[in-house]
């Protein structure tokens, strides 16, 4: 019995032609620790902005549901790439406004704003690592061919 291994590019594949490899092990695990933190970072800044927010526009209801939904894609690293692009284009929003923002807030500071940037960044161009939906999904397949019933002609 043959098995083919191959990494099931196919068109509509777009997590596959992102990413060759989805790493396991320690790669994984770290992987994994990355979209951790960001998506409970994420997640817990959306909710302070929701219940702390003194201002509702439509603009922040947005920003807060973005982080939210980006964070929780995150936490169980569905859609990676474009979870963690939504999460830092949303706090580079929310950093680089000249509005005040609401009482809760985990990232106070410029340097920290930057910080989950550079994060969101990172998790964007690594992928989300074999420990994720994304791997289940879009990741290496595996066929059996078994073998031929009868014997080749010579």
């Amino acid at each position: 019995m043959a098995v083919v291994r191959f990494n099931g590019l196919t068109r509509g594949n777009a997590l596959q032609r992102l990413f060759s490899t989805f790493p396991g092990g320690w790669p994984g695990v770290a992987l994994c620790l990355l979209r951790l933190s960001i998506g409970v970072t994420s997640v817990a800044q959306g909710a302070f902005y929701l219940l702390h927010g003194s201002t509702w526009t439509l603009g922040a209801v947005f920003s807060c549901l973005l982080l939210a939904l980006g964070g929780v894609c995150l936490l169980v690293g569905f859609l990676t790439p474009y979870a963690s692009v939504l999460i830092g284009i949303a706090i580079l929003g929310s950093s680089i406004s000249l509005l005040p923002t609401p009482a809760g807030n985990l990232l106070d500071g410029k340097l920290a704003s930057f910080e989950m940037v550079v994060l969101a960044t990172a998790m964007a161009l690594l992928g989300p690592g074999a420990f994720s939906v994304d791997a289940r999904l879009f990741g290496r397949r595996e066929i059996v061919i078994p073998a031929a019933s009868r014997r080749p002609r010579s």
